[in-house]
């Protein structure tokens, strides 16, 4: 069973056009990840730490998401159906519970061309009681949730933002003082921390946002000029799903085993 406090927003409303192979036919949220929608990987990892409760936050394509929860008992487990009379109605009886048990899932069409902060703004209704969690709908990671929000907690700030190192693509040189090769590192992690998405939120980050604002630019730039913005550092895994080549990665990892994300299977 989870807890439904905090919430988490989870970002699902853009197009996703550098995946267009996949994104031409559904949001990103819901390409495929060892025959899941990648949300529904982003939701395990929150409930395997114990937070079940989430407001997604819709746009393009939305209506495949609102289906997919809609359906979600009858599609992901087995079930017998019985066909009544005209005096009894049809029954349905299924035969295992299903694996987001206890989740609570609320669904807000945020506009199909709104921007990250306005997506926020526009799920302000919900996120007023207490402290919240914001991520996309495109990324996974291995994050230890509640070492973020105690991070968060013990910053007092109302913003806290996941930092990593991302992987080089490229293979580095290694040279002597004289300009010769003396051995090559295969794309290692880079120096500098960037965002991986994973945040937590207090309310009055709302306070930042409007209708039309991107989260990233203007009302991240004020939170860390007004000292409201902390880091947490992620070393671990960490992967977003932007590219056609990124999507086949990914499957190729699950289809081997090779699941760090996966804390739940």
């Amino acid at each position: 069973m989870t807890s439904l406090d905090p919430r988490v927003v989870i970002l699902c409303g853009g197009q996703g056009t550098r995946l267009k192979e996949e994104t031409e036919f559904r949001p990103k949220p819901m390409v495929r990840v060892g025959g899941r929608p990648l949300l529904w990987h982003i939701m395990r990892t929150y409930g395997h730490h114990g937070f079940g409760s989430f407001v997604l936050a819709l746009g393009y394509k939305g209506q495949l998401i609102r289906d997919y929860f809609l359906s979600y008992r009858q599609q992901t487990t087995d079930l017998t159906l019985t066909f009544g009379s005209a005096g009894a109605p049809d029954s349905t009886t299924f035969h295992q519970p299903h694996d987001i048990e206890g989740y609570e899932v609320t669904l807000l069409n945020t506009g199909e061309n709104t921007q990250t902060g306005g997506r926020i703004f526009r799920c302000r209704d919900h996120l007023r009681d207490g402290t919240f969690f914001m991520t996309y709908g495109d990324g996974v990671a291995d994050i230890d949730i509640p070492a973020l929000l105690a991070s968060h907690k013990a910053s007092g700030r109302l913003a806290t933002v996941t930092g990593l190192r991302p992987q080089s693509r490229f293979g580095v040189i290694e040279q002597d003082e004289s300009g010769f090769v003396v051995g090559f590192r295969e794309k290692p992690r880079l120096d500098s921390y960037t965002s991986g998405g994973f945040f937590v939120l207090e309310p009055g980050v709302l306070d930042y946002l409007d209708a039309d604002c991107t989260f990233e630019e203007e009302p991240l730039q004020r939170l860390a000029a007004d000292d409201q913005l902390a880091v947490y550092r992620h070393d671990g895994f960490w992967k977003s799903i932007d590219t056609y080549r990124e999507y086949l990665e990914i499957n190729r990892m699950w289809d081997s085993g090779e699941r760090p994300w996966a804390l739940w299977d």
